[in-house]
Parts: structure tokens; C-alpha cells; sequence
């Protein structure tokens, strides 16, 4: 279907705003609608564009329709068809922007409902070069009718297998995580699921969806595939990536209310009628107790590990700074979820290898007036283990930090490396010989609880030689190590080294 045969169909009524003649011939490979401010999530090349203009407002509207149409091109969408029923009419702003990026658009009247416009383009490609679907049309009908109702994916595997006897067949996530399953099927074992489509047996179809990062990737998956034609399969799994686009605005606005939440909570003391509205617009309880869960760099990387850990009962949202954080609804559970999420974090961060995953816990907060000093902890445990192996996913505790070495590593680096060079100043000049001799001598007397013929024994030094060296260390410092404070701020800063 190409995008003059929409324009010319009457019973629809479509306005073209702008379309060069050379872009009517532009294929239509399916139909989304969307009123994400960023749409290029959700958008599959060659799909046609619904929106009802809900993201425009007349306030920055040129910036507003020149980030949409931008994503819109980027995506690489066929067209854009804008309903005139929120604001009157199609906006200026919007038509410019489709002209500067070579989108063709077109107005949708107000009395048009999309569903008219969505079973066209479907009727129209069913009957297209690709031949008629595989599914039979009852099949298609049902599931179009569940999707257009917001059904649950579990419904809309059972209808779409209804015709083949329901066999076994599973949604999986990234991680394989079970999301959905047909009515009879065996439960999948949480541990090895992830797995069970690699081991060579049953089939796998990826779900595909354009712009879905390593773990918003869904699969569907089947042990005993029997002889269910490939496309079958593939169109079933097209069902389930419209479903998968279907739900990106309320994902969104999850999203954003938790980092609403967020923003309270590191912007200072919160007032308490602001804080329990932001909790309950999460879906959270207003009293506690909470769990708090910070994450870098992936925010998807975190919302799988919440959905496995509290499915249903979490916000994931971003901090100011850009840091994913998660508050969990604790209940009565008198564990932290720290042994839980390490036990899952490398199957999480195996999702996407080429980038190591950090986490990082907090304390558990008993009440809303808790969020924020254990958020707090939350972000300085993540940020200790992002320090001490960049490149090893890990998940870090707050209350593992019990010696200075481990506290040390939340500081960050240009800060821990100022302190060391103040300090130690000329000792880390790495051309002099002597004074990387005086640094070996400083670590190993430090590291002998201050014994001078402990540290003359481990470096094969006559105790003369020690207390000469370190009586150097102490005028070029300026420290005296008989004191516990200097011993303290040398031994900081030899441990704040960045090497």
C-alpha cells in the first residue's frame, strides 16, 4: 500500500498539508499512533504516523515540532496523518517542520476516529504484494478487536493460538523474564529461562520493534513449535510488537511521575503533602517501608531487574543528574534487596555485555520522611562501585561500607585525586626515584600499624633507614606521623590515588 492510495480513498477525508509528488509512491509498511513528545521509540521504518497532537502546545510549539518531526524522519515513518480535533486544525509550526525534514503530512478531521484510518492501511496490506496473511481472518479480526481494547499480552497469545490448539507458547524479555503465556502452558523455570531459547531446542521469533534498546527486546518462544508455519509465528509476533508499541505512552508516563518523585527527593527537605501525592501518583504506598535502588548507565537495565524483583509494585524513574533510581514498595519483608538483585544483576547485565551495568542499595526506608537519606546512600553505593571496577557489572551495598578503603570509593575521582596531591604532594612525582621510595616506605610503615621494626623487616631496611624515610616524609608534608590525625590523612590519601 502506498501512500497515494490513502490519500485517495474519500471515505476518510484526509487533507494533504505538504507531499511532494515524488513521495506518494512511499510503501506503508504497517500503521502506529502516538503522542509521545519523542516519538522514535515506538516508530518502525515505512510505518504510517497517527497522532493526535496531544504533546503540541502553542507555548515553544516550533521546538516541540521540530523535535516530533526530527524523531519522525529519523525513524524513517512514511508519513504523518495529525487529527484537527485537539487544537481545530493542524498547527503551522508542525507543517514547517515536515517540509524542513521531508515527511509528508496530512490532516485527519476531527470527525475520522484513527481506528477507520488503522483497519484501512490493514485491509488494504493484507491484499498487497506480500500476498493475504497467514493467520486466518477470524484470528486477525479478534486480535485487531483485543489489541484496540488494550488487552493483556497472555489474551492475545491464547486468541492467537486458539486456532492451532494453544500449544505452549511464551513471552520472554531480554532477560527471560516470562511476561506472558498461553492459558496450559508449564510454568518456565525462573532460573534457566533466559536460556531456553539458545540450548537448540523450540523455536524463538524475535518481537520485533524499531528503536527498542537490548532490554525492551521481546521474544516469542515456543519448546514444541510442532508444524506451526514460520509465518504464522512472524505475524503473531507482529500482533505482539503493536501491543509492545501500544503501551510506550504509559510507560512514559510512569516514567516521568517517577522521576517527578525523583526531583523531590533531591531537591531537599520535601514537603510532606507534595512527597505522599508524588508516592501515590507512582503507585506507591503513602506510609512504607520502602526499598531504594539506583543503576547506571542503562535506566532499562534497572527497570527489568524491579519488574523480576516487585513486579507491579515499583517506580523507575531518572534523577536530575540522569541517574536511574528505583523505589520499591517493601512491605512486611525484613530482607534487604540487595542479596536478591545481586543474585539476578549478571543475568540483567548479560542483556547487553558490551556496556557493564552498575547497581547500588541503600538502607531501607521505614517511612517517606526515610526516601531521602537512603536515596542518598543509594547513589554514593553506586557510585562506590562504578569507581572501584568500571568495567565489571556489580551491585553495591551501602552497608558493605565498612572500612575507609570502601567509603573512599564513592568520592569521585577528580576529588579523590585533588585530595592525594594536596597531601602528598611532591612524594607523587612519578620521575623521582627517591621520592617513589619514600611513597613505598610511607605505605608499608602506615600498613605495619606505625612499627618501625615491623616495616624495616618487610622492606629489608635497617630501622635507621625507616626512620630516616619517614622523618623526610613528615618535612615534605608537613605531617607528623606520631599524631593519629596526620596518620589518618596520609593514609586517606595514599588509598585516594588514582593509578
Amino acid at each position: 500500500m502506498h501512500i497515494a492510495h490513502l490519500l485517495r480513498d474519500e471515505s476518510l477525508g484526509l487533507r494533504p498539508l505538504w507531499c511532494e509528488d515524488t513521495m506518494l509512491g512511499r510503501e506503508i509498511s504497517g500503521v502506529t499512533a502516538t503522542d509521545l513528545a519523542d516519538p522514535a521509540r515506538s516508530v518502525r521504518p515505512g510505518e504510517l504516523v497517527l497522532s493526535g497532537l496531544l504533546w503540541w502546545t502553542p507555548d515553544d510549539g516550533p521546538a516541540k515540532a521540530e523535535r516530533f518531526v526530527s524523531a519522525l524522519r529519523t525513524a524513517g515513518a512514511a508519513a504523518l496523518l495529525a487529527g484537527e480535533k485537539t487544537h481545530g486544525g493542524v498547527p503551522d509550526d508542525l507543517v514547517h517542520a515536515c517540509r524542513r525534514y521531508a515527511v509528508p503530512v496530512a490532516a485527519v478531521p476531527a470527525h475520522v476516529m484513527f481506528r477507520t484510518i488503522t483497519d484501512s492501511v490493514r485491509l488494504r496490506r493484507r491484499g498487497g504484494p506480500g500476498g493475504p496473511p497467514a493467520l486466518p481472518e477470524p484470528a486477525r479480526e479478534r486480535l485487531d478487536r483485543l489489541l484496540a481494547e488494550g488487552a493483556d499480552p497472555a489474551a492475545l497469545l491464547d486468541a492467537a493460538f486458539a486456532h492451532l490448539g494453544r500449544p505452549a507458547a511464551y513471552l520472554l524479555t531480554a532477560s527471560g523474564r516470562t511476561l506472558a503465556a498461553t492459558t496450559d502452558a508449564v510454568r518456565l523455570p525462573t532460573d534457566g529461562s533466559m536460556d531456553l531459547p539458545m540450548d537448540g531446542t523450540g523455536v524463538t521469533v524475535p518481537v520485533d520493534v524499531a528503536g527498542a534498546g537490548p532490554y525492551e527486546r521481546l521474544r516469542l518462544y515456543l519448546p514444541e513449535p510442532a508444524d506451526i508455519p514460520p509465518r504464522v509465528l512472524r505475524e503473531i509476533a507482529e500482533v505482539l510488537a503493536t501491543w509492545q508499541r501500544s503501551g510506550a505512552g504509559h510507560r512514559a508516563t510512569r516514567y516521568e511521575a517517577a522521576s517527578a518523585l525523583g526531583a523531590l527527593l533531591t531537591g531537599g527537605a520535601a514537603d510532606p503533602f507534595a512527597l505522599r501525592a508524588a508516592l501515590l501518583a507512582c503507585g506507591l504506598p503513602p506510609q512504607g517501608p520502602y526499598e531504594v535502588i539506583t543503576a547506571a548507565p542503562d535506566r532499562w537495565a534497572l527497570a527489568e531487574a524491579v519488574a523480576r524483583l516487585r513486579p507491579g509494585g515499583a517506580a523507575v524513574g531518572a534523577l536530575p543528574d540522569g541517574t536511574a533510581f528505583a523505589v520499591l514498595a517493601a512491605g512486611q519483608r525484613a530482607e534487604s534487596p540487595t542479596e536478591s538483585l545481586a543474585a539476578i544483576w549478571p543475568r540483567i547485565a548479560a542483556c547487553d555485555p558490551s556496556r557493564p551495568q552498575h547497581a547500588g542499595t541503600g538502607p531501607r526506608a521505614d517511612g517517606p520522611e526515610d526516601l531521602n537519606g537512603a536515596l542518598s546512600q543509594a547513589r554514593y553505593a553506586l557510585a562506590s562501585g562504578r569507581n572501584a571496577a568500571p568495567d565489571t557489572s556489580s551491585v553495591t551495598d551501602a552497608v558493605s561500607f565498612t572500612g575507609l578503603a570502601a567509603l573512599l570509593t564513592g568520592i569521585p575521582e577528580e576529588v579523590r585525586a585533588a585530595y592525594s596531591h594536596t597531601v602528598l604532594g611532591p612524594l607523587l612525582a612519578a620521575d623521582n626515584a627517591s621520592s617513589a621510595v619514600l611513597l613505598q616506605t610511607l605505605e608499608t610503615f602506615l600498613a605495619r600499624d606505625g612499627s618501625w621494626a615491623r616495616a624495616a623487616e618487610e622492606l629489608h631496611l635497617h630501622v635507621n633507614t625507616v626512620h630516616y624515610r619517614i622523618g623526610r616524609v613528615e618535612q615534605i608534608t608537613g605531617r607528623d606521623l606520631s599524631r593519629l590525625d596526620d596518620r589518618l590523612d596520609l593514609r586517606a590519601a595514599l588509598l585516594c590515588r588514582v593509578r
